[in-house]
């Protein structure tokens, strides 16, 4: 009789950003991957901060405006894009019990009046998190995803930001506190510029180990197959 195989823990950096639909979606994939490695592998996630666009103003941009300035969509394209987002997105998190929305899959309401926010106080947060609570961190995250892709609000807003601090678990006050102290500024810029010089361009970057990369809102099985191959190799 041969022993079972020990279980494998996984170091994983998530590099993204809370306005990524593909982050959503790459994050739900990953989720449902390790529920499927449950006993075979674990992870150690941590959430590294990516901007997607550091200079927005505070006021934002409206979504169709801002995919159409930067990469050239028509409204129709971006309508379409759009679309098949939301239904990746619910596939992604279906019967997860760490879903957002309760197992039915992730609530994505990107429609044409959504808007696109600066993230950086976000990111400050989600650092606050990983200092003094890690464990929350994950639940931060999905937090601020609700908040941007459900429920379509002002990331840049104190009140919504900790609001979702509360809803993971965390202090509503000192969540405050480090809006308004601008706390974690240098350590986000300089964790962003880390990842920069690691040459991650685009989100989301999967980095497990620290040296192996998986690209993009992977589906579950890609995410699965990766994660037994490097288990088998660390």
């Amino acid at each position: 009789m041969t022993d079972a195989t020990p279980l494998k823990t996984l170091k994983i950096d998530f590099v993204s950003d809370v306005v990524c639909p593909w982050c959503a979606v790459g994050l739900g994939g990953l989720e449902t991957a390790l529920e499927r490695l449950d006993g075979q592998v674990k992870a150690d996630i941590t959430f590294q901060p990516f901007e997607l666009n550091p200079q927005m103003a505070p006021e934002g941009e409206n979504i169709v405006e801002h995919i159409g300035r930067k990469y050239g969509s028509t409204p129709e394209q971006s309508a379409a894009n759009q679309a098949m987002i939301r239904e990746r997105a619910a596939d992604a998190w279906k019967g997860l019990k760490s879903s957002p929305s309760g197992g039915v899959g992730f609530d994505m309401q990107l429609n044409p009046d959504s808007r696109i926010w600066n993230t950086f106080d976000a990111h400050r947060l989600l650092h606050w998190a990983h200092e003094t609570a890690p464990d929350r961190q994950k639940a931060l995250k999905q937090a601020l995803f609700t908040a941007h892709f459900t429920e379509n609000r002002n990331l840049t807003d104190a009140r919504v930001l900790t609001e979702a601090a509360e809803a993971a678990g965390l202090d509503r006050a000192e969540a405050g506190e480090v809006l308004a102290s601008g706390r974690y500024a240098q350590a986000v810029r300089a964790a962003e510029e880390l990842w920069r010089s690691r040459g991650i361009s685009s989100v989301p970057a999967v980095v497990v180990e620290g040296k192996y990369l998986i690209s993009g809102g992977q589906p579950a099985e890609a995410f699965e197959q990766a994660l037994r191959q490097i288990a088998a190799e660390v």
